[in-house]
């Protein structure tokens, strides 16, 4: 497997701040999660996008249920009213606009809608999934199916898409130095 290496801003060389300022933004919104892996201690090991997924998974999992459910409500709905509105982060905008889902139909867009409406009410929380490879076919017929599911399951499938979420962008952060 492929290493992508941190080069010029190596974690475990950082101050807290600087963490925090660097890769706070790979889970939406929550930036203690960087905070509190700092706070652990970074190794040599964790100078890599997946290593450094890998420390950052850890204090998410060790978490208590409350600052799982609120790291879910940090993120948007697809195709939902903050891309309309353009409020997304960067990063989400560019997720979602690379799975097609700036480009909607009409009636696509009104099928997302409804069932982002059905998934919070049935869970408290919005559908998340990593989109990468995906495009707005896929991503429908998955939500779909997953809006089915029940909701330790559901709490467990949304967790897992949220470490892919900030392990793409780790990668895409370590590409770029």
């Amino acid at each position: 497997m492929t290493r992508h290496t941190f080069t010029a801003n190596a974690p475990s060389t950082l101050a807290h701040d600087d963490l925090v300022a660097l890769y706070g933004g790979v889970y939406e919104h929550s930036p203690w999660i960087a905070s509190a892996a700092h706070g652990r201690g970074l190794r040599a090991d964790h100078d890599s996008a997946e290593g450094l997924s890998q420390a950052f998974r850890a204090v998410v999992e060790a978490a208590g249920e409350q600052q799982h459910l609120d790291l879910l409500r940090a993120h948007p709905d697809l195709a939902g009213k903050l891309a309309v509105d353009g409020r997304l982060t960067v990063e989400s905008t560019f997720e979602q606009a690379g799975a097609g889902l700036d480009q909607c139909t009409p009636d696509e867009f009104t099928r997302f809608q409804t069932l982002n409406d059905a998934y919070t009410g049935k869970f408290g929380f919005p559908f998340i999934l990593a989109v990468a490879g995906y495009g707005r076919h896929e991503i429908l017929e998955i939500f779909e199916r997953r809006v089915e599911n029940d909701v330790a399951h559901e709490m467990r499938e949304a967790l897992d898409q949220v470490h892919r979420i900030a392990l793409f962008r780790l990668i895409a952060l370590a590409e770029r130095e």
